[in-house]
């Protein structure tokens, strides 16, 4: 099961777990706090 979590880098949400239920996560979390990803 996935879960809302903080990204490390900007702070807002992003999620952790099996990624089979992301689009679960991001329906609770506005579109403005979604981490978009990071370059590595």
């Amino acid at each position: 099961m996935c879960y809302p979590v903080p990204c490390e880098t900007c702070g807002k949400t992003t999620w952790a777990g099996c990624g089979e239920h992301v689009d679960e996560v991001r329906a609770q979390v506005a579109e403005i706090q979604w981490c978009d990803g990071h370059p590595r």
